[in-house]
């Protein structure tokens, strides 16, 4: 069975068919958060009817590099920092497969900030899972991101003297058109999460709090958290860009504090994503590009023809 016609098949799905024969146990750290990113990816996929056939996963550089080792669908492997762009290139290739980029705060946040910003402005359909552990954890223990101020590292080791990147915030300002924060410690949250940003049409950023007991110390595990979805003390419309960054600078601002707040922050269901922009404009193949490859009577244009257009 091909991806193409296994994409749109209608059958049960179990979640054991995410796991994968050669790897099945993951070899994370005990108590590392990163194991509630795969049980919330293996609970929700099948919700929303994926298999394995349909979904890639790329990833970056870092402990959650080893995402798609883990999860049996697709996957691709990528360099520091740069899951963005390739999984923009396969989305555009084929643009009916389900696309899940992840990656860490450090790759995600840092080395490929750039690509961050620019995927959530052009709005591509796709889910971006950050696993947020404000450190850098497989080069063992040096500052990140969004490591708060203060914290001591090596590479920091009289303590950091920047303030923490605000990765809602950022997400918000770049263009992104959908944007929550979940937990590792709260897997039903986490799941309906992952679930409304693999149906979402647009760029989904989920920053995904996986708490380090190796190598960060200082992050007290993200417990006790607060749904502000639940809690009577928060109450705000995620479809308003204003009411939501206020809240995202709010969740920002005490999360060092002891506070976690939890949920989601922003949601716009009308803007078209690139892919659709693309598609309206017709610069986008009926047929998808992936799919030629399988097609005998397929037509390939030169790239020179494609670029007189421009010229």
């Amino acid at each position: 069975m091909s991806a193409f016609n296994a994409i749109g098949e209608e059958r049960e799905i179990d979640r054991d068919e995410f796991t994968p024969g050669v790897e099945p146990q993951p070899t994370w750290c005990p108590g590392c958060g990163d194991f509630g990113v795969l049980k919330s990816l293996k609970q929700a996929l099948p919700e929303v009817g994926k298999t394995p056939e349909e979904v890639l996963t790329v990833t970056g550089i870092g402990c959650s590099g080893k995402l798609n080792s883990y999860l049996d669908t697709y996957g691709f492997h990528t360099i520091h920092g740069r899951s963005l762009p390739v999984a923009r290139a396969a989305k555009l290739a084929n643009t009916d497969l389900e696309v899940i980029a992840a990656g860490g705060d450090g790759d995600g946040y840092g080395i490929g900030g750039n690509h961050f910003i620019h995927t959530a402005r052009e709005n591509h359909d796709m889910t971006y899972i950050v696993f947020n552990n404000e450190i850098f954890g497989l080069t063992k223990g040096q500052t990140s991101p969004t490591s708060p101020k203060g914290h001591k590292s090596k590479t920091q080791p009289s303590g950091s003297a920047k303030t923490p990147l605000r990765p809602l915030s950022l997400s918000l300002n770049a263009g992104a058109s959908y944007i929550a924060r979940t937990a590792a410690v709260n897997p039903n949250q986490a799941k309906e999460i992952i679930a409304e940003a693999i149906e979402h049409d647009g760029f989904a950023h989920v920053d995904f709090l996986t708490q380090c007991p190796t190598w960060n110390k200082d992050a007290r595990q993200y417990v006790p958290y607060i749904d502000v979805q639940e809690s009577d003390d928060y109450d705000f419309d995620v479809t308003d860009r204003r009411e939501a960054a206020e809240m995202m600078y709010e969740t920002e601002d005490v999360l060092n504090e002891g506070t976690v707040l939890t949920g989601r922050y922003y949601v716009d269901e009308d803007r078209p994503s690139y892919q659709e922009e693309k598609a309206a404009v017709g610069e986008l193949p009926e047929q998808p590009l992936a799919e030629r490859y399988f097609d005998e009577d397929a037509e390939w244009e030169r790239s020179y023809d494609l670029l007189e257009r421009h010229t």
